[in-house]
């Protein structure tokens, strides 16, 4: 089944005087905050694609987002359709970088570290040019 390129769930912001802006969504029992309106935008997108991109993953059913007018919110409270593009979120997973911890002898060590060569990066193109991947 091909997954949606874009979700848009509802999140209630909450202010509070003195207070970072408090995000939940409702629909996805999950919570974020943000310095102002901005910062919390990018907070609750941010959120809302690395919760879904997990539920993708684990295979998990994504639920059915509110209708706007459904999600009650207080005076302080503002309700707000957030959406997230999932094919950059996909993609940012899939190349994020990993640790990996690598054993060599120390004069090896030492003789690299002098000519200050990038490990990563050699570690990188020997294992492209072993696995035969273009870089």
């Amino acid at each position: 089944m091909k997954q949606p390129e874009r979700y848009f769930f509802p999140a209630v912001f909450t202010y509070e005087p003195g207070q970072e802006i408090a995000i939940v969504f409702p629909d996805l029992d999950c919570a974020t905050s943000g310095e102002n309106d901005d910062d919390a935008l990018l907070s609750a997108r941010e959120l809302l694609g690395a919760v879904l991109y997990g539920m993708e993953e684990d295979g998990e059913p994504i639920p059915a987002p509110s209708a706007l007018n459904a999600v009650q919110a207080e005076d302080n409270e503002r309700v707000v359709l957030v959406d997230v593009y999932m094919p950059s979120i996909r993609l940012a997973k899939v190349n994020r970088s990993v640790n990996r911890t690598v054993t060599l002898p120390a004069w090896l060590n030492a003789a690299a570290l002098e000519k200050n060569i990038n490990f990563s990066q050699v570690l990188q193109d020997a294992l492209k040019k072993n696995l035969g991947l273009a870089r």
